[in-house]
């Protein structure tokens, strides 16, 4: 049978009734699946998986589908950077510094002490030279990486007993995500990295002595306050952590062009989304918990300065010693101080102005 000819003379309706299909119109369904970093229990940072997931179903027609699996039900929470460079899964959701073990180049694409703020984050990776910089660095892993949501400023966590000064700093057991607790250390505190499902457990049996989460939304679930009752601020660690979506590159490739469209607009819905959540949730959790008996506290000045101390201490050390975090972090400390003179003289003005108000 001439294939050609018979589409030509019978039209479409014939050729469906022969049971021949022009290839145009073939498109196979997609089926990727998605290890998260976070219990579904948290329903604004697990939530954005399920925001990116959804959106990209919807905007495929359902041509294009990402299953949702929360940490430990594919593989531990820590360990989904494994499975996207392996390829026994397509995608992961996750805060990059939690991998600062293979390389502490990783937590520049999330937050470092004294570093972005979201906004300056998002314009870092969006119009500067972020997202170039951490894609030539990710690639190392056979990932293509995507903003997929920031959780804004961040409190300072929650401690059995005060922190008064910098002595009180000495021996304390931590629990704190990512790259922060290479500080922590240097100011005294011993660092736990521990997965944000197992934190309470760890505070209520006191095997840590603190433990820092996100902020009141996430926390307040979480229950830190019935187990530690002072809550500091602010979380210098982690002045705008990006969560990322991390994708094998392999499979990214194979998309065509269309459905790696649908794949960044959708990340890009998911990053947004996920901000807008913690700023409508974060206050009111707020007056829940001081209402309950949370006592809140800056941290002292002496901790402040110390920390920063060590951070900077850090950084140079890093840049001596590790190429890849040299190259990455030259702009983005650059890209820092420029926004920081901006934000001097706009943000901080106002925000400071509106604060001191009685609205």
């Amino acid at each position: 049978m001439d294939r050609r000819l018979l589409i030509k003379n019978a039209g479409l309706a014939g050729v469906l009734a022969a049971g021949v299909a022009p290839a145009v119109h073939a498109q196979t369904a997609i089926r990727w699946r998605l290890a998260s970093s976070f219990p579904k229990s948290l329903d604004t940072i697990y939530g954005a998986a399920e925001t990116f997931s959804k959106a990209v179903k919807a905007m495929s027609g359902g041509k294009f589908e990402i299953s949702v699996h929360a940490a430990g039900e594919l593989m531990p929470a820590f360990g989904v950077v494994d499975g996207v460079q392996q390829g026994s899964i397509e995608c992961a959701h996750t805060a990059p510094y939690y991998f600062f073990g293979k390389d502490e180049t990783f937590a520049l694409g999330c937050a470092i002490p004294f570093g972005l703020n979201s906004r300056q984050m998002t314009a870092w990776m969006y119009e500067g030279n972020g997202m170039k910089l951490m894609r030539e660095f990710y690639a190392k892993f056979n990932i293509v990486n995507f903003p997929g949501g920031n959780t804004g400023a961040q409190m300072g966590g929650w401690y059995r007993k005060e922190i008064k000064s910098l002595a009180d700093m000495k021996g304390l057991k931590i629990r704190i995500g990512g790259f922060g607790g290479k500080v922590i250390e240097r100011i005294g505190g011993v660092p736990q990295n521990i997965p944000g499902g197992e934190i309470y457990q760890a505070l209520e049996k006191g095997t840590i002595d603190a433990a820092e989460w996100v902020g009141p939304y996430d926390d307040q679930k979480l229950g830190f306050n019935k187990v530690a009752p002072n809550y500091y601020y602010p979380g210098w660690w982690e002045g705008g952590p990006e969560l990322d979506f991390f994708i094998n590159n392999k499979a990214f490739e194979a998309l065509s062009p269309e459905n790696k469209a649908i794949v960044e607009a959708a990340a890009a819905q998911a990053h947004s989304d996920m901000q807008a959540k913690y700023d409508a949730r974060n206050p009111g959790a707020l007056k829940q918990l001081v209402g309950a008996g949370t006592k809140l506290h800056p941290f002292p000045k002496d901790v402040m300065n110390a920390a920063f101390k060590a951070a900077m201490g850090l950084y140079e050390e890093l840049n001596a010693k590790n190429e890849n975090w040299r190259k990455v972090y030259a702009d983005y400390s650059k890209f820092r101080a420029e926004q920081n003179l901006w934000f001097r003289f706009t943000e901080a003005t106002f925000d400071r102005f509106m604060q001191e108000q009685k609205l």
